[in-house]
């Protein structure tokens, strides 16, 4: 884990803060492998350029010795000033961008001279660019989601609720040892127009109806994330020609990725694919986000985000058109930018598909 570290301090490096307290427990684990639930009690890792980082821990935690120098502290205690006591107030303080107000406007009342900005950044950066074994992990994630993808598509019979299917995809994450990551979306026909339809038990599927289904699990703490449309029994020319301007804008994006590219550049090339065939009015979100701990960490791929892709970086690249009263396709893969390209670690099939 001391890779981590130094490459988060050396992101503060950059930043110029010589001190940054991290609150959010994803980026703590991230750092040092130690996870925790705090709820209202202070859980805190401050990091320090010097390397003299500090842990806050509430005895209630029942966690042994983390190797860094530690503040232990029970309910009884006055956390505020154990707080304080390890911070510098002549220099600049990065907190993070889940810091709760609970915490931070008293510490700015105790050291009124304090200055605070966010410094998120210096973890999010690190987070955003995967290491061997976040990658494995990763992969591992999404081969189970695809497992569970295509039981799904076989599962799908018409009469069946959109809840229905979204229940027996939640079954099978569990029978796989895994867990979704967020709501399982399931819709059909027009409600596939709503990005985020919540699954219902009065909709039942129809012939000829559009399946949009967004799923995702946790593996090893890291999420998946896909996304397949698919027709029930048949298919209009409507919604063929739809679909197909989906996939090759989806292939295109993904084509697009690699080392140097920047984020709005891969939207560009997908956005210039939708937009030329008439459908641009349809596409109103970006194309992707970044993907890790969390479904959605720092990171867009879309028109305000000019990072350029590194290797190692994992992101959505998932472009729709969405029909109010009709229809609606997206198509999601996840990809890792390589050191000449991507690789895509969804493997269920794209074409367009009648079951």
């Amino acid at each position: 884990m001391k890779s981590r570290i130094d490459r988060a301090v050396d992101e503060m490096k950059k930043a110029g803060l010589k001190q940054l307290l991290v609150s959010d427990p994803k980026s703590i684990r991230y750092l040092t492998g130690i996870y925790h639930e705090p709820f209202e009690r202070m859980f805190f890792f401050l990091l320090r350029d010097n390397g003299e980082h500090v842990f806050f821990l509430n005895h209630l935690f029942f966690i042994g010795p983390t190797g860094f120098n530690e503040v232990r502290y029970s309910d009884m205690d006055d956390q505020m000033t154990l707080l304080v006591e390890q911070i510098d107030e002549k220099e600049v303080l990065g907190v993070d961008k889940v810091m709760t107000a609970r915490f931070l406007v008293p510490l700015q009342e105790r050291m009124p001279n304090l200055k605070t900005v966010i410094g998120s950044d210096c973890v999010d950066n690190c987070r955003a660019v995967k290491d061997e074994e976040e990658i494995a992990i990763m992969k591992r994630s999404s081969e189970i989601n695809d497992l569970v993808m295509e039981r799904a598509i076989k599962h799908a019979a018409v009469g069946m609720s959109e809840k229905e299917l979204a229940d027996y995809i939640d079954e099978q994450y569990a029978a796989e040892g895994v867990v979704p990551c967020f709501t399982t979306i399931v819709c059909y026909g027009e409600n596939a127009a709503d990005s985020h339809h919540v699954p219902s038990a009065d909709v039942k599927l129809k012939e000829g109806q559009c399946v949009l289904i967004d799923m995702g699990c946790i593996y090893k703490n890291y999420c998946s994330d896909m996304t397949r449309t698919f027709y029930m029994h048949s298919v209009d020319d409507e919604q063929a020609k739809i679909y197909e301007i989906v996939r090759e804008a989806q292939q295109a994006a993904c084509d697009a990725v690699k080392p140097g590219v920047k984020m709005s550049e891969i939207y560009a090339v997908c956005r210039k694919v939708i937009d030329d065939s008439g459908y641009g009015k349809y596409w109103t979100i970006r194309l992707g986000h970044f993907i890790g701990q969390e479904d959605h960490e720092k990171g867009d791929v879309g028109p305000n985000d000019h990072t350029p892709a590194a290797p190692g970086m994992i992101f959505s690249i998932e472009p729709g058109i969405y029909i109010e009263g009709f229809t609606g396709v997206r198509i999601e893969d996840l990809v890792l930018v390589t050191e000449d390209g991507y690789e895509n670690l969804n493997a269920v099939d794209k074409k367009l598909l009648v079951v």
